[in-house]
């Protein structure tokens, strides 16, 4: 009889891991407290970005944060708080964005995602079931000159971590997307990266998964029953289950489930908002509004554009000033368009699960023999949600991992 594995979270990095558990012969049960329908995994731009090999905890964001924590409508926003969580992760996060470690974490994000980006494509080719994918890399689109600078330094360091980078002026971009009306001076075009539609893929996922015998449960987890290191078994609100192995990704939420096993994962929610329209813009290649901090993306029938972090935001409460802030980039990088009222108004949020050093937690704590970690992936949780379930699926299984997990480790220092 196969090993049963429970997978906490529903979100792409649970589907993900529940794609592999099955493939690899287990019986996988999905729990998830929401219907699986909303959240940070549909709200997504939807990237596969070996192009953001840069961590969030970066040299420069904590002056950045400061600075922009006076501005209503800035891109990035910390809610400071008298949390010791909170505080705790303020300083992990400080420690982590030096010149030193963010160096050290370039190949280490660069290479998981280009894993993640061919196990898509794998997946693609399996025509299990059908989704939009397309390679057209990713567009780093400036409007002035200091800025492409600062976008150019980036992408010589993803040439000298092997990746194909070209810097293009107005009339190269103009060329590449003859179809769009661009008010920019330029360019950084990384080809490698792809793009999806987030909605889409899920639902499609989810179907597959069920109709393959991957069981769901919508209820909320409890309670977790331990004996001698070990999950014995997890409690919802009407029910008790058991299983051999447990797989925690539950997103920003996964740090209060474990608290009660005496593991500590920081993690701080960063919220993130999308505003989608079906006017037609011409765009065929995705593109980040660098300035605004925008990303740009055509989907299946519609254009996302998606943006803002918020940490410390663990709710899904709308901000108007950022909404518009929003829509107000997109007007000013797209000559003509005007974001109607309505699309502002039906615009969603997502809370991504932040670590302090900007890598995800993937792997087993020392504390618990028979949970897994998989969450903390910030604003890669799209990119890496193939990657981070084969890695996990390996974990569980006792194989070699495609990748070197000690940087991922839950129980790193910061």
């Amino acid at each position: 009889m196969s090993k049963k594995v429970v997978v906490i979270g529903g979100g792409i990095i649970g589907l993900s891991t529940a794609y592999y558990l099955h493939k690899e012969g287990y019986q996988v049960t999905i729990i998830d407290k929401s219907d699986m329908k909303s959240g940070a995994s549909y709200v997504n731009a939807g990237y596969i970005t070996p192009s953001h090999f840069i961590p969030l905890a970066a040299p420069g964001m904590i002056s950045k944060g400061l600075k922009w924590m006076f501005n209503p409508s800035s891109p990035f926003y910390v809610k400071p708080k008298m949390d010791l969580d909170f505080l705790q992760w303020a300083w992990a996060f400080k420690k982590s964005a030096t010149p030193k470690k963010v160096a050290k974490a370039i190949p280490v994000i660069k290479d998981i995602n280009l894993l993640s980006r061919d196990l898509y494509e794998e997946i693609k080719k399996s025509k299990e079931f059908d989704f939009q994918y397309d390679r057209k890399g990713l567009l780093m689109c400036y409007q002035t000159d200091a800025v492409g600078e600062a976008e150019w330094e980036i992408g010589k360091q993803g040439i000298a971590a092997g990746l194909h980078v070209q810097n293009l002026d107005k009339s190269e971009v103009q060329a590449l997307e003859p179809n769009v009306n661009y008010n920019i001076k330029g360019a950084v075009y990384f080809d490698c990266d792809a793009h999806m539609t987030p909605n889409q893929y899920m639902h499609k996922m989810i179907a597959y998964l069920k109709s393959v015998g991957v069981q769901f449960i919508q209820e909320s987890v409890e309670d977790l029953e331990l004996d001698k290191g070990k999950i014995k078994e997890i409690k919802t609100s009407t029910q008790t289950i058991t299983a051999h192995e447990f797989v925690l990704a539950a997103g920003t939420w996964s740090s209060t489930l474990v608290k009660k096993m005496g593991i500590k994962i920081p993690l701080q929610a960063g919220k993130g908002y999308r505003i989608n329209t079906e006017q037609p813009i011409g765009i065929k290649i995705p593109a980040i509004l660098v300035e605004a901090k925008v990303a740009v993306t055509p989907m299946h029938g519609f254009t996302r554009f998606a943006g803002t972090m918020e940490l410390g935001e663990m709710n899904h409460q709308i901000n108007p000033v950022r909404v518009n802030a929003i829509a107000k980039a997109a007007e000013q990088f797209y000559n003509g368009l005007k974001i109607k009222p309505t699309e502002i108004s039906n615009a969603k949020s997502g809370l991504r699960p932040c670590s302090p050093d900007g890598l995800p937690y993937i792997g087993k704590s020392e504390k618990c023999e028979n949970l897994t970690m998989a969450t903390g992936h910030a604003m890669m949780g799209w990119s890496l949600g193939p990657a981070t379930g084969k890695l996990v699926t390996e974990v569980i299984s006792g194989k070699k991992t495609s990748l070197d997990l000690k940087p991922f480790h839950p129980d790193r220092k910061f």
